[in-house]
């Protein structure tokens, strides 16, 4: 918020406000507004337009006036920091909050503190944020049982965040640990271990595993011959798209984002950078999607400029959205008439799971899977270990030694 911008440049959206037809009443509104936040800014210490907010909602509760404030406060913001004139009197910029905003001092500074401390440390930006939202969240209950400074939390206040009505957890062993990596980032930057205290309370939870769906080879079997069949009804921008992921197990994000120049025709290999992890990866390119690509690329697909191989099938054509290939795989098991049960799971990821678990059955060692994967960690293959069902039978204990009645077999 740049105070004296706004001194010299206001008159001019006042202006602008009377000649688009605002009512005298608003534009005086804004007017009183902007007056207010040029006498009060220094002595209240205000830095941004939420600050002024956050002043507003220590004297009132009510959602009404509060968000009358708030459209007020988003049309000054927007002239004073882009530019922007309000469109016209019936569209108005609201000033949006998050839950950062809405936090004490000290607590700002310890999630500060861990974003940039585990930027520098190289951790992916999509796990800081994850871990920093979770944080923000379980600091802003805290905030609203008064419990505004690290040293007021109490076990009986942390406990409440993470249990529910009926006594049982309410929340989940990943959100503990995302909360727990922040504050671990932060033990340094507080002293008197504050930070090692709220660690202690965090409850013990137990990790939970969901049983994993997987592809029968029925279903790879009928997956494959819709994807080659000449006749069947799926476009051929999809078949290269099935087939490439039944082969490769590449993630839907990086092939929506499949450039032209990933693929090196002459070589016969795809080089991308991975957006989940964002480590470079190669992998061959076999013939089996290898044609079904081409076939798309000179036969379908519109002639345009794009770098994206895979676009939209009508106008105006651009780029596949994420949403985009979770559609196309619907659509391929809808064709093969598999997976048709409710509930049943219809994502790629299916068939990047078919990708692991036909390497572990071949006995292919645990590491190369990784690195065919793209993975960044070891660990990450563990949930598909779980559903390597010939090994796993080796694994069993025989109940010869306990004989069961015949009725529980019946």
């Amino acid at each position: 918020m740049n105070v004296q911008s706004l001194q010299e440049r206001y008159p001019l959206l006042i202006s602008h406000m009377k000649k688009d037809g605002y009512s005298g009443l608003y534009i005086s509104k804004i007017e009183r507004e902007i007056q207010r936040i040029l006498l009060r800014a220094d002595e209240k210490g205000w830095k941004s337009y939420t600050d002024v907010y956050l002043d507003y909602t220590k004297t009132s509760q009510s959602s009404s006036y509060l968000y009358v404030k708030r459209t007020i406060l988003g049309a000054i913001e927007n002239f004073e920091t882009l530019g922007i004139n309000p469109g016209n009197r019936h569209r108005h910029s609201v000033l949006k909050m998050t839950g950062y905003d809405a936090l004490s001092k000290e607590f700002k500074s310890l999630i500060d503190y861990y974003c940039k401390s585990e930027k520098n440390r190289g951790k992916k930006e999509t796990t800081i944020y994850t871990e920093s939202h979770n944080a923000t969240t379980f600091l802003l209950a805290l905030q609203k049982k008064d419990m505004d400074t690290l040293e007021k939390i109490t076990e009986k206040g942390v406990l409440e965040i993470f249990t529910g009505q009926n006594g049982s957890p309410s929340r989940s062993y990943s959100y503990k640990k995302n909360i727990a990596a922040v504050l671990n980032a932060c033990v340094t930057f507080f002293p008197q271990n504050l930070c090692v205290r709220v660690l202690s309370y965090l409850p013990a939870l137990r990790q939970r595993r969901k049983n994993i769906q997987y592809l029968t080879s029925e279903e790879i079997s009928r997956i494959k011959s819709v994807l080659t069949e000449k006749d069947s009804a799926l476009s051929l921008r999809d078949k290269a798209i099935g087939l490439l992921v039944l082969y490769t197990g590449l993630r839907g994000c990086d092939i929506a984002g499949l450039t032209m120049a990933d693929i090196d025709w002459l070589n016969d290999r795809i080089h991308i950078r991975q957006q989940k992890t964002n480590v470079p990866f190669e992998l061959p390119l076999a013939a089996v999607f290898g044609n079904a690509i081409y076939d798309y690329l000179t036969l379908e697909r519109p002639k345009l400029d794009h770098p994206e191989i895979f676009l939209t099938q009508g106008h105006p054509y651009t780029k596949l959205q994420r949403g985009s290939i979770s559609n196309i795989a619907r659509k391929i098991m809808f064709v093969a008439k598999i997976r048709e049960m409710a509930g049943d799971r219809k994502g790629f990821h299916l068939f990047r799971h078919h990708v692991a678990t036909a390497l572990l059955g071949n006995g292919i060692p645990q590491p190369t899977i990784s690195r065919t994967l793209g993975h960044t960690s070891p660990a990450s293959l563990d949930s598909y270990l779980s559903a390597d069902f010939p090994r796993l039978k080796e694994c069993s204990l025989s109940i010869e030694r306990f004989p069961l009645r015949k009725e529980v077999l019946n």
